[in-house]
């Protein structure tokens, strides 16, 4: 792929991509303690609200086929009374 030699009006864009800084960004700080813990309580807080999301909402979401044929019968009782 050849280059154009064409003046481009912002020639500084054109160079770009072959620009290299010299200059090196600042080292990172370590996090401290409180960070770190404030963290792993975090993640530790949201791993157990959708664990106790699980353990509550799969019973509430299966089918429980006893319950149902206890209020039918239930009902059917009570119809069967008047």
């Amino acid at each position: 792929m050849s280059r154009r030699r064409e003046p481009v009006p912002f020639a500084f864009i054109a160079e770009a991509d072959r620009f290299r800084s010299n200059v090196t960004p600042p080292p990172r700080q370590r996090a401290s303690f409180g960070q770190l813990a404030g963290r792993w309580l975090l993640g530790l807080t949201v791993i157990a609200g959708l664990a106790g999301s699980l353990v509550l909402g799969i019973p509430a979401l299966s089918l429980d086929h006893g319950s149902a044929h206890t209020q039918q019968s239930q009902a059917s009782q009570a119809s069967g009374k008047h």
